[in-house]
């Protein structure tokens, strides 16, 4: 991945993140990694652990950010949110998965879409 796509990733999840933390969601981690793969935040809604990955694209020539998150992604992401609610021994009543999606404009601010329960 090219220093330019991961600042833009960053740049995406930051935005993210606030979004979701001013929308009353609690950061439990961000960016946690294990030999399988990386969840880009893991939040707490309520008593719901949610799980959100992140996209952010600077055009929509391929689509929807969202559109990125294909069967493969979402079975990895189920796998992973397994592996953290062992790792971590947190409880959850209800588990989610959510996508954010981040699309940085030409001129203003970058327009940020939550996906609640994407699959």
């Amino acid at each position: 991945m090219t220093t330019q796509r991961q600042a833009i990733g960053a740049y995406g999840e930051r935005l993210a993140a606030r979004h979701l933390e001013e929308h009353g969601l609690r950061i439990l981690a961000r960016n946690w990694r294990c030999a399988d793969g990386e969840v880009d935040l893991i939040l707490r809604d309520g008593d719901d652990v949610v799980f959100c990955e992140v996209k952010t694209r600077r055009t929509g020539t391929f689509g929807p950010p969202a559109a990125a998150v294909d069967p493969r992604k979402v079975k990895k992401l189920r796998q992973l949110a397994l592996r953290w609610l062992a790792e971590s021994g947190t409880y959850a009543p209800r588990i989610r998965f959510d996508v954010v999606e981040v699309l940085p404009q030409p001129r203003g601010a970058s327009r940020v879409v939550h996906i609640r329960a994407a699959f």
